[in-house]
């Protein structure tokens, strides 16, 4: 029953707070398959454990470039964004689009439905 009832949270449609933008509902489960099969190879969820790039644990409402012992690009660290689930959409479906230089070589995920599932994953990651 838990897990349906987190599948049910995530299934509702996000709103970005003041924006009006809708997303389209996401379901964690297929988000940690797109997570496994796109993000691991640079990407942890584990507290503390950087590889290529920063730990996703608890990337959904923390700040860009923040996190400690990982060398962010000086425009990751300057882009003062909040990942909220519009930004992190925005920024996964053209990453060097939304902030020029940074060391995220990864092309995007156009995928809409596949941004939202991951989106969704990535907001369990606490």
């Amino acid at each position: 029953m838990p897990g349906f009832l987190l599948r049910a949270a995530f299934t509702v449609t996000l709103l970005t707070a003041g924006s009006g933008t809708a997303f389209a509902a996401g379901d964690p489960a297929a988000g940690k398959s797109v997570f496994q099969s796109t993000c691991s190879i640079c990407h942890s969820v584990q507290p503390g454990q950087n590889k290529i790039g920063p730990t996703l644990s608890g990337v959904v409402g923390r700040k860009t470039g923040s996190v400690a012992g990982y060398t962010y690009s000086p425009q990751n660290q300057a882009a003062n964004l909040t990942w909220d689930a519009a930004t992190l959409d925005k920024y996964l479906e053209a990453p060097r689009a939304m902030i020029p230089g940074t060391k995220m070589t990864y092309g995007g995920l156009k995928d809409a439905q596949k941004r939202a599932d991951l989106i969704a994953y990535l907001a369990t990651l606490k």
